[in-house]
């Protein structure tokens, strides 16, 4: 019997395919380098990467734990042993510190201001910032993108090089060293990412949801307020986190536009570490009270920032 000759080099090359591993199964082949690309995702997205990842997460949080205990001990044990030593020894953990943190008025009252300063700045600038957001993306009028490009090109300028011409002005206008000047200061500095935050999210609203609600007789205030506001929802507490932390943790716009009446919390931290370098029982509770405060913000509303976050990225 005569074998067909393609019959012959079709094996031939199956052979060589085999040999070589070119073949569809191969590891060499694009569905064999798929399955070896799913096998090392699924091996890495195991249990092992969950572990190293609670690690890590530990060790962010070592500093927050030292600091919690270092600020319900005494200062004698403090002065005498590291903060680790509490595993052993409960029995030094008292809120004496803190009993002495309420009593000091430098201490509360510049945590009153801190709130004072950080709420209108954030909320401020988030109302703001979505309304120019939402005329910027669908709004008409006369040179709109040129307007937005100066936002955008308001990003670059660095807070530095304004805070000089910034207090000599609040000084003429009779608000420099108080609380409205600080505001001012970072609802300023805060509007051009806002802006260009929001703007964008807006943006990628379909333009038939606006057109029906328009269609069924919703004006602008009421398109804002009842469609755009609900979906823009995640970029917005994105935002609202983004401004509470800047302003929050902020010392040098405070430390140049704030009076000994109107000082945060990272102010009169740094002063009475200036004055009294010894008083680490008040100093301990009031840094982990301006830390905490922070973090349990950006707890409370991580599921919002995850999903702004991630909204960005598929847009």
């Amino acid at each position: 019997m005569v074998q067909h000759p393609q019959a012959a080099t079709g094996g031939a090359a199956m052979s060589t395919r085999a040999v070589t591993g070119t073949g569809p199964g191969s590891p060499a082949s694009p569905a064999g380098r798929s399955r070896l690309g799913t096998r090392l995702v699924r091996a890495v997205s195991g249990g092992a990467l969950r572990v190293l990842l609670i690690v890590v997460g530990l060790f962010w949080l070592v500093p927050t734990i030292g600091l919690l205990l270092s600020s319900l001990r005494t200062p004698q044990a403090m002065n005498a042993s590291g903060w680790w030593t509490v595993f052993s020894k409960p029995a030094e953990l008292t809120f004496t510190s803190y009993r002495k943190l309420l009593e000091n008025g430098d201490i509360t009252d510049s945590l009153v201001n801190t709130v004072l300063i950080t709420v209108p700045a954030t909320l401020l600038v988030v109302v703001i910032g979505s309304l120019a957001g939402y005329a910027f993306a669908w709004m008409e009028f006369p040179g709109r993108d040129w307007w937005f490009l100066g936002v955008v090109g308001l990003l670059v300028v660095p807070v530095q090089v304004a805070l000089i011409p910034i207090a000599e002005l609040f000084g003429r206008i009779g608000i420099f060293g108080s609380l409205i000047g600080v505001i001012l200061f970072h609802v300023g500095f805060g509007l051009p990412f806002a802006v260009f935050l929001l703007r964008n999210f807006f943006a990628e609203i379909p333009r038939e949801l606006l057109e029906a609600a328009r269609l069924d007789g919703a004006g602008e205030l009421r398109l804002f307020t009842r469609v755009v506001m609900p979906l823009g929802g995640p970029a917005i507490a994105s935002l609202g986190i983004f401004q509470f932390l800047w302003v929050w943790n902020d010392m040098l716009v405070a430390l140049i536009f704030t009076d000994s009446g109107s000082q945060p919390i990272t102010v009169a931290l740094q002063t009475q570490v200036r004055q009294f370098g010894n008083n680490i029982d008040v100093l301990a509770p009031g840094a982990f009270i301006s830390m905490v405060i922070p973090l349990a913000v950006f707890f409370a509303f991580q599921r919002q920032f995850v999903s702004g976050v991630m909204a960005g990225a598929v847009k």
